[in-house]
């Protein structure tokens, strides 16, 4: 009998293709019933019940009762961080369509890692604000220096705040598509609301997908210097 944990039990969840696709569409962050993972892994309602039952069961997937319906969600944060992970090291997608390549191209340049932005557009932000010396890498986590207490408090981000959370602050998140680092923890999800709140970047709707809007391309020119 072996003494070590079960990864078994876990990759021969990932290894069920639909079970895989609902699970990248609720990297995400938010809830979904299970019509719309359905819509999204084109399979039937009575299927995407079927898997998300099994994912809820193995604390990969949480549940929660509105009403006449019941949203999913990922179970946390740890369980994104392992998704992304598993993402990086994958093949990357058999590309059949110019449809499918400019949605590729799309999530590659920004979207959602759970509660944060990942992406081109993160990784460059992220080594910007290291070129910067706002934050150093230290390991799988970056440190904010005095510098960054400051530029990260002109830019309208309340750090007592988000330290407060229990929860990862500063950690560096393996990016899928780059093969590196992005920003994640409370404070890159609080960097990437304060993106929201200030009209920078738009999510779509069912979709992991981040749009830079006009006047992101401003604000990020502006307090970061990235030209996009």
């Amino acid at each position: 009998m072996s003494i070590h944990p079960n990864i078994t039990a876990l990759t021969a969840l990932l290894a069920e293709k639909s079970r895989a696709t609902i699970l990248a569409a609720l990297m995400d962050g938010k809830f979904h019933t299970a019509s719309e993972l359905a819509y999204m892994a084109t399979i039937k309602p009575q299927t995407a019940s079927f898997h998300l039952a099994k994912l809820v069961e193995n604390n990969l997937v949480i549940s929660e009762k509105n009403g006449r319906f019941r949203y999913f969600r990922l179970a946390n944060e740890e369980v994104a961080n392992t998704l992304e992970i598993f993402m990086s090291i994958s093949p990357p997608p058999e590309v059949r369509s110019l449809k499918q390549s400019s949605q590729l191209k799309r999530l590659e340049n920004a979207r959602t890692c759970y509660d944060h932005l990942a992406g081109r557009l993160s990784v460059n932000l992220t080594n910007i604000m290291q070129e910067e010396g706002y934050i150093e890498k230290s390991n799988k986590r970056f440190i904010i220096t005095t510098k960054g207490e400051h530029f990260f408090k002109e830019l309208g981000i309340d750090l007592i705040a988000l330290s407060r959370k229990r929860r990862s602050f500063c950690h560096a998140c393996l990016d899928w598509s780059e093969r590196t680092h992005h920003l994640g923890g409370t404070l890159g999800n609080g960097l990437f609301e304060r993106y929201i709140e200030l009209g920078w970047l738009e999510s779509r709707e069912n979709s992991r997908e981040i749009v830079i809007t006009t006047v992101g391309k401003s604000g990020f020119k502006e307090f970061f210097g990235l030209s996009i």
